[in-house]
């Protein structure tokens, strides 16, 4: 498997090649906690997610991709924000695609599963929100993750 590799307003990050929308989602357990994968493709903490398929609605790419990385069944419940910022850029090793950002990240609830590692995640945890500055995160998913932690009452758009 190639490597992915996040830049963030790097002047010397590959010119983007691509836009490809996709879903994150903010899945809440009964205890009020968030489920985060660590990526096996960089190493980083992250909510679950990954991009849509042809014939697939948003959310349900988001239901999809939090099943195929952690196991775990959801439901989508509202919509925390989208990210399009196109200062980060997502190059990937394996074919020289460098993504734009264009991620939207819906707010869920568990409803089954177990917390299982995929080829896509070595590890997958429920975190509390006070802890979820001790695992490492690229800054464009931090800012997703506070997003999501805020309860906001009005989606992000940027």
């Amino acid at each position: 498997m190639g490597r992915r590799i996040d830049y963030l307003d790097d002047p010397d990050a590959p010119a983007a090649n691509s836009i490809v929308p996709s879903a994150n989602a903010a899945v809440f357990d009964g205890q009020g906690r968030l489920l985060l994968i660590c990526r096996s493709d960089n190493g980083n903490w992250a909510m679950p997610g990954g991009a849509m398929d042809p014939g697939e609605h948003l959310a349900e790419c988001a239901v999809r991709e939090t099943l195929e990385e952690t196991g775990i069944h959801c439901e989508v419940t509202g919509l925390v924000g989208m990210y399009t910022d196109p200062g980060h850029l997502i190059y990937y090793t394996s074919d020289g695609e460098c993504r734009q950002e264009c991620s939207f990240v819906f707010r869920a609830r568990a409803t089954g599963g177990e917390p299982t590692p995929s080829s896509e995640s070595t590890q997958v945890v429920w975190v509390a929100p006070e802890d979820v500055g001790e695992y490492r995160m690229h800054p464009s998913m931090a800012l997703r993750v506070r997003h999501a932690l805020e309860e906001r009452t009005e989606p992000y758009l940027g």
